[in-house]
Parts: C-alpha cells; sequence; structure tokens
C-alpha cells in the first residue's frame, strides 16, 4: 500500500485527501495542513515511487504504471481507513488522477478541487512530452525534470514551486520517472474525455493567472460544464497555486468544500 499520513480532528466526520502531482510527493502540501486540520480530517498520500511509497528496485521493473492502477492505489487507502466519502484536493498530475478516480467511483468523492489542472495538453507542452520520450533512456531524468519545471513555472517569482518540486524529484529513482513518464502515452484521450463529460460532482479549479499553459483549457471546459463547475484565478500567481499563494488558496478551498459538506 502507499504510504499515508493523516491528521484526525475528533469534531469533524468530513475528510480531505491531498494528491500531489508527478515527481512531488505529500510534503508540498506543509502550507495548507495548519488550516485543513482545524476543519477536517486530512489523509495525505505518497505516490507510487514518491516521497515514502519507495518502490524497491525489484517491483520498480514490473509494475506498469497506468492511471487506474494509480487511482485504485488511491482507493486502497480508503478502504484501508474505512473513508467512505472525501473531499478530494489536486494539484498537477495529481487533480487528473482524482478526476479519473471519480469517473471510477463517483460515489466515494464528494468534491473535487483541481489546482494547475491539466484538462488538455496545449501545443508546447505535446512538444515537451515527445522530447522527453526522444530523450528519456539518454538523459538523466532531472535534467528533463528542470527542463519541465522551467517551461511551465517559467517566472521569477515560481522559482519556490520550481525548486520544491526538482528538490523532490531528485528522490526518485531514474526507472520510476521513465514509468511516470510513459503514463503520457494514455494522457490525451483521458484528457479529451474529462473535457467531454461533465460528472455531477460539485468541482472548484483554482488556478494561477500566469499557467499560460494549462488556464486556457480549464476556462472553457469551466464555461461549458457550468453545472458542476467553478473557477478561481489566482493572481501573480503559476501552476502550483497552494505553494505560491497559500493563503488565497487555503480560503477559497476552505469556503468551497464548506458549501458542499
Amino acid at each position: 500500500m502507499i504510504n499515508y499520513t493523516i491528521y484526525e480532528n475528533k469534531k469533524s466526520d468530513q475528510w480531505v485527501t491531498f494528491v500531489h502531482g508527478a515527481g512531488g510527493s505529500s510534503s508540498i502540501w506543509f502550507k495548507q495542513i495548519r488550516d485543513f486540520k482545524k476543519q477536517f480530517n486530512v489523509l495525505l498520500l505518497d505516490l507510487r515511487g514518491h516521497g515514502e511509497s519507495k518502490t524497491t528496485l525489484k517491483t520498480a521493473f514490473k509494475q506498469k504504471y497506468t492511471f487506474t492502477a494509480l487511482a485504485n492505489d488511491i482507493l486502497e487507502v480508503l478502504d484501508f481507513l474505512k473513508i467512505q466519502k472525501s473531499h478530494f484536493v489536486g494539484i498537477s498530475l495529481g487533480t487528473i488522477l482524482i478526476r479519473h478516480l471519480a469517473e471510477m467511483y463517483p460515489e466515494r468523492v464528494q468534491s473535487m478541487i483541481l489546482g494547475g489542472a491539466i484538462l488538455k495538453m496545449n501545443f508546447r507542452s505535446q512538444v515537451l512530452m515527445r522530447l522527453g520520450n526522444v530523450f528519456k533512456y539518454v538523459l538523466p531524468y532531472l535534467v528533463l525534470y528542470r527542463l519541465f519545471a522551467f517551461v511551465i513555472m517559467p517566472k521569477k517569482n515560481h522559482k519556490q514551486s520550481r525548486l520544491l518540486f526538482i528538490n523532490e524529484a531528485k528522490k526518485l529513482y531514474q526507472k520510476e520517472f521513465i514509468k511516470w513518464f510513459k503514463l503520457t502515452a494514455e494522457i490525451n484521450p483521458i484528457l479529451k474525455w474529462f473535457r467531454q463529460v461533465e460528472l455531477n460532482i460539485p468541482t472548484l479549479y483554482v488556478m494561477g493567472e500566469e499557467d499560460y499553459m494549462f488556464l486556457p483549457s480549464v476556462r472553457k471546459v469551466v464555461e461549458s460544464h457550468y453545472k458542476s463547475s467553478k473557477l478561481f484565478v489566482i493572481e501573480n500567481c503559476g501552476h502550483v497555486v497552494n505553494v505560491e499563494q497559500p493563503n488565497a488558496f487555503n480560503a477559497t478551498v476552505l469556503s468551497f468544500i464548506n458549501t458542499t459538506k
């Protein structure tokens, strides 16, 4: 089972589960824990091969990663802890896993908060993925990861997010990185499906106004999924909204969850 951390709140029966992105770990939520545990039970997850969910070298060779397998990792923890239903907060690639989990088990997802959400790979990100595919066996993965981090988070005020993700990524095995990178092969069809199908689950997108790669497609989807979805855009903020503007992020997300309880 993947590694998890819980903060219990005896006054609440509600759970909020945090899902980080590729190359991160549950430590990226350090600016959220204090505010959220005051009101809710909090569950932090380390996805496969990340943080404390280290795969042994033996299993690292065997397992193929798919979005379904990774979503089932999350479900396994919920079942183990007997959490019937949870609000989910994700960042970047974590938002894809939350949405995929909601497709598979909608009855387990009370609401979705998707920060730095990925709903469409624009031309620049498609080029990045192709480059990554060509060089993934040749270049050390940190070189690729640094490149991705700079393209996705280019500005001076994104530096903290960049460094955080690069430092977390240093803890991955090269083999692990390649497995996660291979997930990009199934990303386009899955994102196309997400854009087309609106789920009847309250959804809040929290995006930085400088998240130029992913914000335009989120705006379009929220317009067409108006029954279930809302968009909150944070000024002077890039892709990793929870790290760059934690106060605005926390206040907005807590307010949204309290309306969907």
